[in-house]
């Protein structure tokens, strides 16, 4: 199974034992929609809801944590979601949630798993069978493998102003990476990390909501200024989008990344940190 996969591939092995689908729709605090209302209402068949808004690490200073290995393991056993089982992710969101779900999964090993190319949008609106009504799968037990070294953290990133050692790339709209405008999504004041490189995410999609073609993603990180012989941390907000553009990187053979898990929600409330302005030097 490809890392991603289209709604006509995945309605031809819809059905097959090893293979699980979840909902994994997260918003933005400012979006009224409850996503597990949402899918009540309608869902690709068999699909279950992940809840990924849960999947934080709640006693963690960081905003928005990423989860604890035992919080991933209790949450997909929960959801009938084997060890060995393929999984595809989806998402009904602006910020294409489904590549958090992704990164999450591949922190703790899972690497059986895919995000459906266009979401529940490119599904829905193709006319393809949908249903409603909550799902109650058997509990199994779930074994979240290891933490793959693939996360930093503020200490990480202080050390990284002086090495060098780790391009960063940071996800957000232009004009809240140069300060031209606050991030209302954070309460915070605009800038990036020093030396960091903008990419926005939602330049990193068609109009239809599918992904751009492989060497459209590898002239967008190009001209970016992303060098193709250094590792890359991915930072944005809080670790949501930072995740998609970490995924684009993975489909253009890119592997070698990491996340800011704090990003600037962290970075930018510190008055200690160094801060950024205007365009990438």
């Amino acid at each position: 199974m490809d890392s991603l996969v289209s709604t006509d591939w995945l309605a031809a092995h819809w059905g097959e034992e090893d293979l699980v689908v979840l909902d994994a729709t997260k918003h933005l605090p400012d979006v009224e929609r409850d996503p597990r209302s949402d899918f009540e209402k309608a869902h690709i068949p068999g699909a279950r809801f992940l809840d990924l808004a849960s999947l934080t690490d709640t006693a963690s200073a960081v905003p928005g944590a990423l989860p604890r290995r035992e919080q991933l393991a209790d949450q997909l056993g929960a959801l009938g979601v084997g060890t060995d089982s393929r999984i595809v992710l989806y998402d009904d969101s602006a910020i294409k949630s489904a590549a958090r779900a992704w990164f999450i999964l591949h922190l703790f090993g899972h690497d059986r798993v895919a995000v459906l190319d266009g979401g529940w949008a490119k599904w829905h609106s193709e006319g393809r069978p949908v249903e409603s009504g909550s799902v109650a799968p058997e509990e199994v037990v779930y074994e979240a493998r290891p933490e793959r070294a693939i996360v930093r953290t503020k200490k990480d990133m202080l050390a990284n102003l002086d090495s060098g050692a780790e391009q960063v790339v940071d996800a957000r709209d232009a004009d809240r990476f140069t300060g031209a405008s606050i991030d209302t999504v954070h309460d915070l004041p605009g800038g990036h990390i020093p030396g960091a490189r903008n990419l926005f995410f939602r330049d990193l999609f068609r109009e239809d909501g599918t992904y751009r073609p492989i060497p459209e993603l590898r002239e967008a990180v190009k001209k970016a200024g992303i060098e193709p012989d250094r590792p890359i941390v991915a930072s944005c907000g809080s670790g949501m989008t930072a995740s998609v553009v970490l995924f684009a990187l993975h489909l253009i053979g890119r592997d070698d990344t990491a996340l800011y898990d704090g990003s600037w929600a962290e970075w930018g409330t510190d008055a200690d940190t160094p801060k950024e302005l205007g365009t990438a030097s």
